[in-house]
């Protein structure tokens, strides 16, 4: 099975991280799905950003959860790329609307380990109804509280838990939680011996990020994960697929 390619808030290092024109040109590139950020504004709107904070990547200050979708939506989200002027803040339902009526699948990552968002796990599970995107996401985050929530609330729901420490046995972990999927660092699988063949075993996918590297990239497919998490899906496409 070919290593697969999953875009890093799309093709983020040529575009603006987290935006249309970064996924729509990740999929132009051969990216196998999409990996993203999803937050909750003020008036409870599913809105795809990495930070919590519009600071870094936006011309206006503050928390996302401070500002209405319409306020959000007035912003600069070019990130200072040249040619991404007009690129604003998606929603979520903005992403999926594009990927419906495909086979890619998309990574949501669920940010509340810094920010609490009451109701983001029922919002999330109605918006992939609403939008038909059933069996096409992983669930992921850093709080496993509420992947784990999520599991409870749809045991056939696929997450995936996301860390950066080097732990023993984290498949035993994933399993014990009911996770499809471990989402460590390219550095941490490097340190966590047989990983991919033990995880694999098991059923569990093994979906590392943030490879940008070549020399990784070709690492991490002879170790057999599951799938790599870059900045360049144009990249990845040339060195793990000969494309």
């Amino acid at each position: 099975m070919d290593t697969r390619i999953l875009a890093h808030r799309g093709a983020s290092f040529y575009a603006p991280e987290n935006t249309m024109p970064s996924f729509e040109l990740a999929l132009e590139q051969g990216a196998d799905g999409l990996e993203l950020d999803v937050h909750l504004s003020k008036d409870g709107e599913l809105v795809v950003m990495h930070d919590e904070r519009v600071d870094r990547t936006t011309n206006a200050k503050g928390f996302i959860k401070d500002y209405t979708l319409e306020e959000l939506k007035s912003f600069d989200a070019s990130y200072g790329k040249s040619g991404y002027e007009n690129a604003r803040i998606p929603t979520l339902r903005e992403v999926y609307s594009m990927l419906s009526r495909s086979d890619k699948i998309v990574n949501v990552e669920i940010k509340t380990d810094i920010m609490d968002y009451p109701g983001i796990v029922d919002k999330l599970l109605a918006m992939e109804d609403e939008m038909g995107m059933n069996g096409k996401i992983i669930y992921s985050s850093f709080n496993h509280y509420t992947v784990y929530e999520l599991l409870m609330k749809r045991p056939e729901a696929r997450i995936g838990l996301l860390y950066l420490s080097i732990f023993a046995n984290p498949w035993t972990y994933a399993k014990s939680m009911g996770a499809c999927a471990l989402h460590p660092h390219f550095i941490t699988i490097s340190k966590t011996p047989d990983m991919a063949g033990e995880c694999a075993s098991l059923g569990i996918e093994t979906n590392i990020w943030t490879v940008d590297e070549p020399e990784w990239m070709e690492r991490l497919q002879k170790m057999g994960v599951t799938s790599i998490i870059t900045d360049k899906p144009d990249l990845a496409c040339t060195v793990l697929l000969g494309k």
